[in-house]
């Protein structure tokens, strides 16, 4: 948590008016949903996926066509010897209409295309669902690293001029000849290397602000940082194997993996239904008619027939055993892969638990060395006033700690709150609610 005076200088640095109208990492989120061009990708192919049952479906359905024809004749008949009928050209009209009607009865290949099409679907949705979690974990990385570096910006001001003060005083204490020449050197020295530092954080910032741009499709001006209600609260429960096994049954890569080993394996099903006949009920209207013929007259023809087609599948070249055993390759890589999604989950669950737990303990420890290092800053400066303590050892330890531990903490409490954010995602439960929660953790 931030000292009130470093908040105002830091506001100040940034050109901020007032913290109040802040955007907040909640609103940093609305605006990335809204304006993200991976998130917006990922909502269409959920979307494109959704259409994979429809098209499944279909195949289960009826299909009816139309067909029609105008055609102008040109027909010149010569019969040879003695025949009843005259020879000669006749030129006429014909034209004709027909419907064609044709409902699957069994075609166990179609069925099961409609069941792998169930399965795509939830694995679209799926993977929607992890666009979502990526951009929380997107925009909460982006927002935070834009405060870090709000934060290191703001600490290299102050800690110039801390540098500067003990320069002049370096300066003076020379020019009275109570120090050496050496004490002015070396303040000038960290001087300049503070304004270096302080050059490059500005850059950082920048470069931390055009990526959180890239996800909110604007400049991001004010942003809320670390307050009062930040509290560090370890994982609930408090036992890493419930989380592992949480991740288990909700994972949404997981939920993908297994879908993905269900379709390998209705694949091969499907492929061996190539040997299998199939059976259609077949209908057909049709009509036509034509204004003239070989015989000089015209005719008016309607034709209605319905039927069953059964089609049995002799030979086809060994394409049908070829893909048979592709899909049964297929079966066992989609089997493999979700063995090592399995342990892969279960990692990451493990790995964002202890980042939890070890962030618990890294924000408590580094509080502490802050308060220990602003201890030995102080004293450090008493013993300077006092004279047991020179301008160069006030300059070396005690004020590089004290910046340095502080920028430490900070980045550690970022650290912290992304990794609760991580561990939910683990787990397939992170969404606009925890979000809220560790936004709650904001001025």
């Amino acid at each position: 948590m931030k000292p009130n005076s470093l908040s105002l200088l830091l506001a100040t640095l940034l050109g901020a008016s007032s913290w109040a109208h802040a955007a907040d990492l909640l609103d940093t989120f609305r605006a990335a949903q809204a304006n993200d061009p991976v998130f917006a990708a990922a909502r269409a192919t959920q979307q494109a996926g959704q259409e994979k049952l429809p098209q499944g479906r279909s195949l289960l359905m009826p299909s009816i066509s139309l067909n029609a024809n105008s055609t102008f004749n040109d027909q010149t008949t010569q019969y040879q010897g003695t025949a009843p009928f005259p020879s000669g050209n006749n030129r006429y009209n014909s034209h004709g209409y027909g419907v064609n009607l044709t409902q699957p009865l069994f075609r166990q290949q179609n069925w099961l295309a409609y069941t792998e099409a169930e399965l795509q679907v939830a694995q679209a949705e799926a993977q929607f669902k992890i666009a979502g979690q990526d951009l929380i974990l997107r925009v909460a990385q982006a927002y935070f690293d834009v405060l870090i570096a709000q934060d290191n910006v703001q600490l290299a001001g102050a800690q110039k001029t801390a540098i500067a003060e003990q320069l002049e005083q370096a300066k003076r204490n020379f020019e009275v000849g109570s120090a050496t020449i050496t004490d002015t050197h070396e303040a000038r020295a960290r001087y300049d290397l503070t304004v270096a530092q302080e050059i490059a954080a500005q850059n950082d910032l920048e470069i931390r602000k055009r990526t959180l741009q890239q996800l909110i499709n604007t400049m991001p001006k004010d942003l809320k940082h670390l307050g009062k209600e930040f509290k560090l609260e370890a994982p609930q429960p408090a036992d890493m194997e419930k989380w592992v096994d949480d991740a288990q049954l909700n994972s949404p890569q997981l939920a993908i993996a297994q879908a993905g080993a269900e379709i390998a394996e209705k694949e091969v099903a499907r492929n061996r239904g190539g040997h299998y006949p199939t059976v259609d009920l077949v209908a057909n209207y049709s009509n036509s008619n034509a204004n003239g013929g070989s015989f000089g007259v015209g005719s008016d023809n309607t034709n209605k027939s319905i039927g069953v087609q059964l089609n049995i599948p002799l030979f086809q070249g060994g394409a049908i055993n070829s893909k048979w055993r592709e899909a049964e390759a297929n079966r066992e890589r989609a089997k493999q892969e979700l063995e090592d999604t399995r342990r892969s989950v279960a990692l990451r669950t493990r790995q964002a638990y202890l980042g939890v737990v070890s962030g618990i303990a890294q924000v408590k420890a580094l509080q502490q060395a802050l308060i220990s290092s602003e201890s030995v800053l102080e004293a450090s400066k008493l013993g300077q006033d006092v004279g047991v303590r020179t301008n160069l050892d006030v300059l070396n330890a005690p004020q590089q700690q004290l910046y340095s531990t502080r920028r430490d903490l900070y980045q550690a409490e970022y650290d912290y709150l992304v990794s609760q954010l991580r561990l939910k995602a683990a787990v397939g439960s992170l969404g606009e609610d925890e979000l809220a929660k560790i936004n709650q953790a904001l001025h």
